[in-house]
Order: C-alpha cells, then structure tokens, then sequence
C-alpha cells in the first residue's frame, strides 16, 4: 500500500473517545505524525484516555466538543491537516425513539463538517459509515446514507485543489461498543441459561478493530477524492456467534426489533455499475466522468459485475464456530473498556 507521509502532519479525530479512536490513536502514534488531536462530548472519557496515553503527552491535544457545534469545529481545525470523523448517534433501536437527535448528530453534524474542512483548508477527510446505510430501513441507516452523499459529493465543490473527501464503509466491528459479543459474554458470566437471538436466521458481517483501522489508512493513503471504501470482510450466522460464546445456552428467539434487518448488505448493484474489486477491498467511484478518472489512479481493479451485490447472506466467505470462537478469544475481556486502574489513578497498558 502507498504509504501516507504523516510527518509533520496533525491528524484530528471526532468521536474519537471512541472504539476506533483508541485504535486509530494508538496506530497513529507508531507514525511520525506531529499532533493528534481527539475531538468528543465527554470530557470524563477524554481524561481516562488522557491518563492511558500519558507517555504520549507531547503528541497528543484533548478537544471538548460537540460535531453539532460549526464555530466549535471551526477552532479545532485550525491547522489540522486530516480529519477521520467518526463522531455518530449509532444504537439502532434507540435513535428510532430519538430520530431528531440523529439528523443533527449524524446529518447536520457532518455539514459542519464539511463546511469547517473547506473553510480551514484540511488536506483530507476520511468519514465512516456502516452497512446499515445501505438501503436503509431505520433513521440511523438513513441519517448515515444522507451523511454519505454529503461527503462524497463535497469532493466536487471542495475544487480540484481543495479538501479530499473520502468514505469507508464496513459492518460490525467486533468487540465494539454496542457489539452483541460483550452482551452474549456478560450473559455466560450471570450463567443465564439462554440467549436471547431477535432472529435465528440472521447473518452479519465482521471486522476486527484492526481491520477496520487498516481501511481507515487505505482510504487515507488510496483516496483521491469522492470514492467509498468497502472491506471484503466475512460473514457469520447469529446462531453460530451465539455457540461460538456460550454453546452451553439455549437459543431463545425474540423477534427482530424495531429498524433491525434480517441480513446487512455492504454493496448494492445499483453501486456496483462503477465499483472496482481491488481483492481485500471495493471502491465504489463517483457515478460520473471522475469514476474513470480515479480508477487510473488506482491500477489493479476490476469493474465488478453489473448485476453484483455483496451482502452478508450471499457472501463466500463465512466464520465458522471454531473460527469465531478463535476470533473472540483475542479480544480482551473489557473490550473497548478502559484498562484497569492503577494506584495512582492512571491506567495499566494491556
């Protein structure tokens, strides 16, 4: 992979108190980057964090805010040369009782966004985005396609010279804050005697932290501007995740809940008229003249079939239970917790 040159740079990352941000933090400290900047609502979450990476003090700013804040965001991109943002309402079931609250997290919140990018002359932008936006049947799949269009589309109005704007796009992160892996883990530590599984024939994509990280850098590195990013990532079935964690339990079936799907879909056909497979990963281009444009940039793709669809009901590539299990058994007990306390009030690195 072309690799990035972050020296000199600083990176800023919103929501990044977050699962990724920790990963996204601690892979960026590895670079030569000059400043990271963690952008969140929470300052309680940004001092733990502030105490975990304490030996990093030099290379690290703490930022208090909110995406919905324009004159807030327009003071902590100041100098900034990238911006991952990863700042989103995310829980499905509950954004579905709070829809106003989504539109200005996830919509309004990405067209502050944008307009701070331009307005202070950010280098890129790499936004995530998840396979619930992908035909849509709940207000965070929908919030979340209409933050997709804003960013991709952005591209075009930044000018030639000016931001990049670039979007990936990939499916549950294992381990993650909202995960069902912490939850089906925390029922085997209760010994409850079943599982509670909305659906029994639900499938779902996977990705590792790392993974999604990796994509992360690639759209970083790849990106000219305008393109989607999607991981050629496995699929599993609910039922044997379930057996993967607590095969001693019994499976009992709850009934889907409200703007959940049966299967989750990462790439429709309707995308796939300019999507190019480059192997581990898609890149969906701009639907106009730029799509050929861009794919020169990015040699060894291929035009994916016309009538091709990657979901994770048809994918190829599917866990079993001994390879969920061992999937699983490298992801720490705290998940994306914070390590445990030390005396002193700091945090232990694992």
């Amino acid at each position: 992979m072309k690799q990035y040159n972050y020296e000199g740079k600083t990176v800023l990352i919103t929501g990044g108190t977050g699962s990724l941000g920790w990963s996204l933090v601690t892979r960026f400290l590895q670079t030569d980057i000059r400043k990271i900047i963690v952008y969140s609502r929470d300052e309680f979450k940004q001092y733990r964090m502030e105490k975990h990476f304490a030996s990093n003090r030099d290379r690290l700013r703490f930022f208090i805010g909110d995406v919905r804040d324009r004159d807030r965001l327009h003071r902590a991109f100041s100098g900034v040369d990238i911006v991952i943002h990863a700042a989103a309402l995310k829980h499905v079931h509950l954004l579905e009782y709070n829809p106003i609250e989504a539109v200005n997290t996830n919509i309004l919140g990405a067209r502050n966004i944008i307009d701070a990018a331009i307005d202070r002359n950010v280098e890129k932008v790499v936004a995530l985005s998840t396979d619930k936006a992908v035909n849509p049947i709940n207000i965070y799949g929908a919030t979340k396609l209409v933050s997709d269009k804003l960013f991709r589309s952005a591209h075009a109005y930044s000018g030639d010279r000016g931001t990049s704007f670039t979007v990936v796009r990939y499916g549950n992160v294992v381990g993650s804050r909202g995960s069902v892996i912490p939850f089906f883990k925390d029922l085997k530590k209760q010994n409850s005697p079943f599982l509670p599984i909305t659906d029994l024939r639900m499938t779902r994509f996977i990705i590792t932290m790392e993974q999604g990280v990796d994509l992360v850098l690639k759209a970083l590195n790849l990106g000219k501007g305008g393109e989607l990013f999607i991981s050629r990532i496995p699929s599993c079935c609910i039922t044997d995740l379930a057996k993967a964690i607590y095969p001693e339990a019994e499976m009992h079936e709850t009934g889907i809940r409200p703007g959940e799907k049966l299967h989750e879909v990462l790439l429709t056909e309707d995308e796939a008229r300019t999507t190019y497979d480059y192997g581990d990963h898609f890149v969906v281009y701009p639907l106009d003249d730029i799509a050929r444009q861009s794919a020169k940039h990015l040699p060894g793709g291929k035009l994916v079939p016309s009538e091709f669809c990657f979901s994770s009901e048809n994918n190829t590539n599917w866990l079993s239970v001994d390879e969920l299990r061992s999937l699983i058994a490298k992801i720490s007990d705290h998940g994306d917790k914070l390590p445990p306390f030390t005396p002193d009030g700091g945090y232990r690195k694992q």
